[in-house]
């Protein structure tokens, strides 16, 4: 996949002044915390007291200066999923790139959102915190003068779906370590609440929903019961206003929908549910009408399960409005990528197994441990000794798997392919941190050279997330 005034008699003196992007401000505490999601007492990761935490509002190219502090008792890291990183890398927030901030401390992430618009969350890398909190929507308005290719929403919601553990996530971790595989998840939250999460309505208004699943490992299905989604945006990239019943987002993945509420005022059933798992689980929430006539009626509106077709087809419908105004991340061409030739073909294999007694996960038979010194603090000052370039290879081997700090290399402003290969009976969620490519194709089998012959070239859609 391919995978951016001062006047006087003698002389006028013109003062010009250029106006920086404004800067947003957000100090955030992160902390422990009660929370009750499945009706059980957990201890949660909260910040500013809140779970999940904060939405992050902003508009394209603001500066975001974001001071973390963390008063948890161990190491914490934020990452940012889906911002670009451009020449700041370092600030990604995931080991080996970042320091993690130490218990009591505070760091402070500056981010500007150059070039992008769109929706996407946070959450923290390190330690299994994920599955305790600590996560919250992102959003990137357009300028004010940038054209949207839909009307003004009446309202603009968050919605963070993702399965979730009634373990402790240090509980969580020891499964791993002690060489086993995490149980199935207890249960599906939407917006932190594993029943009853609402999102309300005004008769003949239309509303964007935000969608992502902030989740651990199950894929879900999204569906409103009585009312059609229309897809206007993934992860920046403005789609083709296609319009589902339901639709799947895998772990990861961010979407933005239109509804219309255009039914009879009352409440409706909004359902999250599993996909490819046995049993399903499901959650149920509410759409409720200001003007509601009463509750929820009928059955909760059944969605796909083991149907891998059918998300399968349902990926390849999600493409670019080429129409559509917005910013350009690369403007040195690679909107026209089907016309650009590519120097480079990296196929990634992930694979499962034990070593040393622990559950670990590899990509071309490599499973990454971090190093002691992050990779760009040695890069920099070229600090030997740290990490190899080339130390994973470019293509499967078919290897056991075996441990060491994996760096691959790439030539700068290169265009490159990278296929993604799973070999799992699991559905996997691919990540490009700080990056966006565009998917060109998806398909079951196995890739081969001739798979390029059915190749999206043209309107692809543009994200930082895929499913394979």
């Amino acid at each position: 996949m391919r995978v951016f005034l001062c006047l006087s008699i003698a002389a006028i003196l013109f003062t010009i002044v250029i106006a920086e992007d404004p800067y947003r401000f957000f100090n955030w505490n992160v902390t422990y915390g009660d929370i009750y999601p499945l009706g059980v007492r957990q201890q949660g990761i909260l910040i500013n007291g809140q779970f999940p935490g904060p939405d992050i509002h902003s508009v394209t190219n603001d500066n975001l200066i974001i001071n973390v502090f963390n008063s948890l008792d161990v190491p914490f890291l934020l990452s940012w999923n889906g911002v670009q990183n451009r020449r700041n890398s370092f600030e990604d927030g995931v080991y080996g790139t970042t320091c993690p901030i130490p218990p009591g401390k505070n760091f402070t992430y500056i981010l500007q959102v150059k070039d992008q618009i769109g929706s996407f969350y946070y959450f923290p890398s390190l330690g299994f915190h994920k599955a305790a909190g600590g996560f919250g929507g992102i959003r990137i308005l357009s300028r004010p003068r940038i054209p949207v290719p839909f009307p003004d929403p009446a309202g603009d919601y968050t919605v963070l779906i993702g399965d979730w553990y009634k373990k402790n996530h240090t509980d969580l971790q020891k499964t791993l370590d002690n060489g086993h595989k995490l149980p199935p998840p207890d249960g599906i939250l939407i917006n932190g609440r594993g029943s009853g999460a609402t999102i309300n309505v005004e008769q003949g208004k239309t509303y964007r929903l935000r969608i992502s699943n902030v989740g651990l490992e199950n894929s879900l299905n999204f569906r409103i019961q009585g009312h059609k989604m229309k897809l206007v945006e993934v992860e920046g990239t403005h789609t083709l206003q296609t319009t589902f019943s339901s639709l799947d987002v895998h772990v990861g993945q961010s979407y933005s929908v239109l509804i219309t509420a255009d039914q009879p005022a009352r409440d409706y059933y909004v359902v999250a549910s599993s996909r490819f798992t046995n049993p399903v689980l499901t959650t149920t929430g509410f759409l409720r009408y200001s003007n509601s006539g009463g509750s929820v009626q009928g059955p909760i509106p059944g969605g796909p399960t083991i149907q891998i077709d059918w998300s399968l087809n349902q990926a390849r419908a999600v493409r670019t409005n080429l129409s559509a105004s917005g910013p350009r991340p690369n403007p040195q061409g690679s909107y026209h990528y089907g016309m650009i030739n590519t120097s480079r073909t990296i196929r990634l294999q992930n694979s499962a197994g034990q070593v040393n007694g622990k559950q670990r996960y590899a990509v071309n038979s490599v499973s990454y441990i971090p190093a002691d010194t992050p990779l760009k603090l040695a890069d920099y000052f070229k600090i030997g000794g740290v990490f190899s370039v080339g130390s994973i290879p470019d293509q499967p081997s078919g290897s056991g798997i075996y441990l060491t700090t994996s760096v691959m290399g790439a030539d700068y402003r290169s265009f490159i392919e990278i296929v993604f290969e799973n070999t799992e009976n699991i559905v996997q969620s691919w990540h490009l941190n700080g990056n966006s490519f565009f998917v060109v194709g998806m398909d079951g089998g196995t890739w081969s050279p001739a798979s390029r012959n059915n190749y999206n070239l043209r309107d692809a859609v543009f994200r930082c997330t895929t499913q394979v």
